[in-house]
């Protein structure tokens, strides 16, 4: 049940009140787990212009973050009735940020779904966790630690300066210009028939990012954002 509900009331009638933003566009989201992966997120979304419900268990951290959000609450959100509290069942999107508790991060999970949230995320600690999110039913399912040590090592092993992997097997990387396609047009060095990818932008030192056409010459130093099957952008960005 919800524990502590600091302006409460003031909450649910300013979101009565307000005609949404841009374009009409619904910007409020419910953030459930206000750890280092949640109030991470939920800053980041404030920073964007929206408003962030905060909810958790652990008085503390709500507390912390309570001046820093929109509104932040003390609850059990594996309660029903303490989501229909804070009118969570309203929102269009929701986030379950919850740790190590995959108990509780199932429980609130089908909570959402049944009141058919329309746009739920979820964090997932394992991939069997994850798949038992997605088996429920939820929208979209995280793996922050995976996916984040996936980048890392991408970066640690070779050339690229960032690394994105997305669900098909495609990726988007950032790499130094590899030698062998400097020095002439992008049209002439046929990336993508040699390569199997597709030079989509480029930068050179002290200018900013342009996007890139057969007709663009490569030079030493130049950095590539490149498109592709994740095994083709991997060995482009390991050429010399």
């Amino acid at each position: 049940m919800v524990k502590h509900l600091p302006s409460l009331r003031h909450w649910r009638r300013k979101r009565r009140a307000e005609t949404p933003a841009r374009g009409g566009a619904d910007q409020r989201v419910a953030v459930i787990g206000l750890g280092r992966f949640g109030s991470s997120l939920a800053g980041e979304l404030m920073r964007r212009g929206w408003d962030v419900l905060g909810i958790d268990t652990d008085a503390r951290l709500v507390q912390k973050y309570s001046d820093s959000l929109t509104h932040a609450a003390v609850a059990d959100c594996t309660d029903v009735q303490a989501l229909r509290q804070l009118g969570v069942h309203e929102f269009t999107s929701a986030v379950v940020a919850i740790g190590t508790d995959v108990e509780a991060s199932i429980l609130v999970s089908s909570n959402l779904l049944e009141a058919e949230v329309p746009n739920l995320w979820a964090k997932a600690i394992s991939r069997q966790h994850g798949q038992i999110l997605e088996r429920l039913g939820v929208h979209h399912v995280v793996l922050p630690e995976h996916e984040m040590g996936e980048r890392v090592a991408h970066l640690v092993t070779g050339r690229m300066l960032d690394f994105i992997e997305f669900d098909d097997d495609y990726a988007l990387v950032k790499t130094v210009a590899p030698q062998v396609v400097t020095g002439m047009p992008l049209g002439e060095s046929q990336v993508r028939r040699r390569y199997g990818v597709t030079v989509v932008g480029i930068k050179r030192p002290g200018e900013g990012f342009t996007y890139a056409t057969a007709d663009t010459v490569v030079q030493k130093g130049d950095v590539l954002i490149v498109t592709g099957k994740t095994h083709a952008v991997e060995s482009f960005a390991e050429l010399s």
